[in-house]
């Protein structure tokens, strides 16, 4: 099968525009809070590998969706399988993880809800340019 790859960039840059609301605007303060990051750390991190591996990661996590849905899905389909794996796939394992580490469920919510709202925009992206 090939692969739209201008659709899985857009589709990986739409988790980039999402991280961005979501971990700034949205709910910056309560994941610093949550997550036990303080200003100072998001101020003086590496931006060049936090945002270039976070493109990467990104992209490949777009192809391989990709290639999961197929070809012949529409946008519709392709957001309610996005949001069918990040919330039972992704956030689930973030879940199991987060119990084991004690980790505060205000940072389970937040980052699953990231996940499934990233899961869901690329499979909408997915379905709606194939």
């Amino acid at each position: 099968m090939l692969l739209n790859w201008l659709a899985v960039v857009a589709a990986a840059l739409s988790s980039f525009v999402l991280g961005g609301l979501w971990h700034g605007p949205l709910f910056g303060a309560a994941w610093m809070k949550a997550a036990g990051v303080g200003a100072e750390q998001v101020k003086n991190g590496n931006k060049a590998m936090i945002f270039g591996g976070t493109f990467v990661l990104s992209l490949i996590a777009a192809a391989t969706f990709a290639f999961f849905l197929g070809a012949s899905i529409t946008a519709t389909q392709g957001a309610l399988y996005g949001l069918t794996a990040g919330l039972c796939w992704v956030t689930t394992s973030l879940g199991s993880i987060y119990l084991f580490e004690h980790k505060p469920l205000s940072l389970f919510l937040i980052n699953g809800g990231y996940r499934t709202m990233q899961f869901t925009l690329i499979g909408l992206i997915l379905g709606a340019w194939h």
